[in-house]
């Protein structure tokens, strides 16, 4: 948060359905809920760690955001300005500050262009300066990404690694100067190794550069070495947010607890006992009644099926939504996410 506590980003109740359509008329049948009901805020220069199973709409959240995708109920407010009612040319400027990187480091960039044409393309689009300024911006880029601005500039996508063409990635994306990034499983397709270097490279630029980061993962192990908070969603909804160091310390809803328990611990003396959660994950196109985690809880009640769990306020900014901390007697703030 910035010193008079006013976030940089602030999601409220966002909601993405996507329609089924069948028949010969092609009409609205169902619709996948693919994020329901969603609300978070990310402070300048600090990182929240979006984590959860394939298929829980994280990555929908990111683009949903960035207006990739676009929202279909909620409010995304950007340094004070509405994202969803924002458009043309104010739109082009405030994605210019917005950027994304994205999982697939080689599916992600054109074949066709080269590393230098990739990266001056958005500095040109938004009139960044003359070419000789855009050029040296991007060699600069490219240096502190960890590629050669001599070398590798005229070369192809397919000449490089996947950790090289991540580095692409994120120097494309600081080539717009943006403030705010969406890191969309932007290492799951890296080897471990490879993994820790873009990890500690983000951290840098991080601070080099004042940036606030989105960071979608669905390894608990990598989010918890460079996120400030965590939040945990499972079938579209966010059910614990925590700081980090909190949240693996003392993790309160039980799928939270289920997915760290899967974490390979080395340490012996923090090792959990492993937690199997039986059954699939529900349909989002028809999502259980109350809370959404009750059929694969094995703590659920009467109540989990019934109604949807508010918002507990566990520690400081710590809140999870089960119904459990209502049995222990933790306050509620009364908000549905």
């Amino acid at each position: 948060m910035t010193a008079n506590g006013t976030p940089l980003l602030e999601v409220r109740d966002l909601r993405t359905w996507f329609p089924i359509r069948s028949g010969v008329f092609s009409r609205v049948t169902a619709h996948v809920k693919a994020v329901d009901g969603v609300s978070f805020r990310v402070g300048r220069q600090e990182t929240l760690g979006l984590v959860g199973e394939s298929g829980c709409g994280k990555t929908t959240v990111g683009r949903s955001i960035l207006r990739l995708v676009e929202p279909t109920e909620g409010t995304v407010i950007f340094d004070g300005q509405d994202v969803r009612a924002t458009e043309g040319s104010s739109l082009r400027d405030l994605r210019k500050r917005m950027q994304i990187i994205f999982q697939d480091p080689y599916g992600s960039l054109n074949p066709r262009m080269t590393v230098g044409s990739i990266l001056t393309e958005g500095p040109k689009i938004h009139q960044m300066g003359n070419a000789s300024e855009i050029r040296g911006r991007i060699e600069h880029l490219m240096d502190r990404c960890g590629l050669d601005p001599v070398n590798h500039i005229n070369r192809y996508p397919h000449e490089f690694s996947g950790g090289q063409r991540q580095r692409i990635g994120i120097a494309r994306a600081l080539s717009v100067e943006p403030e705010f990034i969406v890191c969309d499983e932007a290492v799951s397709a890296l080897d471990v190794s490879i993994q820790a270097q873009i990890i500690n490279l983000l951290l840098d630029l991080q601070q080099e550069f004042d940036l606030s980061y989105l960071f979608i993962a669905h390894d608990l192990a990598v989010v918890e070495h460079i996120s400030h908070r965590v939040a945990v969603m499972y079938l579209g909804k966010i059910v614990e947010e925590s700081p980090a160091t909190e949240l693996y310390s003392n993790p309160r809803h039980p799928y939270t607890k289920a997915l760290l328990s899967a974490v390979p611990e080395p340490d012996i003396q923090r090792r959990r006992n492993r937690i199997l959660l039986e059954g699939d994950v529900p349909s989002p196109i028809n999502p259980p009644s109350g809370c959404s985690f009750h059929t694969r809880c094995p703590s659920a009640g009467n109540r989990c099926s019934l109604e949807v769990p508010h918002a507990f306020e566990v520690g400081s900014e710590h809140r999870s939504f089960c119904w459990l901390e209502d049995e222990a007697g933790v306050g509620s703030t009364k908000v549905q996410s």
